[in-house]
């Protein structure tokens, strides 16, 4: 990891809130793409040695992503995103929430606020999730969320890398 990037994790209890800043050396609009496309957030939307998989994706206010992050063992965790705002390149919203393979919702969720800047090539993202319940956000950092998200935001750092490595031996 570039040690000069920005990562910076912090949780408000009281708030039921995450806070999450990482920077990336790499263009807005490829790091747009790999949070947006599920063929490129399918390649790094996991911490390993788990796997993402979208079953389906609709990238518009409304639509909704449909994934599972699969163990080895083949267990799968689905979970829901449905967008709520989206300005291109710059901000979109969204509803997470765990379900089962049916896509029945495990209730409460969390609203996903994420917010990208770009200065002299380094892409900020600024990650913000308000949890409905403490219990869950208790829930999910008992989980290792913040491991495991330090771990799936290794791998998105690790493909930018090596897009933006191809796409300079394009040009």
């Amino acid at each position: 990891m570039n040690n000069d990037l920005l990562f910076d994790f912090n949780v408000d209890k009281a708030a039921k809130m995450v806070f999450i800043t990482r920077e990336f050396n790499a263009g807005l609009s490829l790091v747009w793409d790999a949070f947006t496309k599920p063929e490129l957030l399918d390649q790094w939307g996991a911490p390993a040695p788990m796997r993402a998989k979208t079953k389906y994706m609709d990238f518009k206010v409304g639509g909704r992503r449909f994934y599972a992050m699969i163990s080895p063992e083949g267990q799968e965790r689905w979970s829901i995103q449905e967008y709520t705002s989206i300005s291109p390149k710059t901000n979109f919203k969204m509803y997470n929430s765990f379900a089962d393979k049916d896509e029945n919702r495990e209730l409460p969720g969390s609203e996903w606020d994420y917010n990208f800047s770009e200065q002299n090539g380094i892409t900020k993202v600024n990650i913000t999730i308000f949890n409905e319940s403490l219990a869950r956000m208790e829930k999910m950092i008992e989980m290792g969320f913040k491991i495991g998200f330090t771990m799936t935001l290794k791998n998105l750092e690790d493909l930018l890398t090596a897009l933006s490595q191809k796409l300079q031996e394009e040009n």
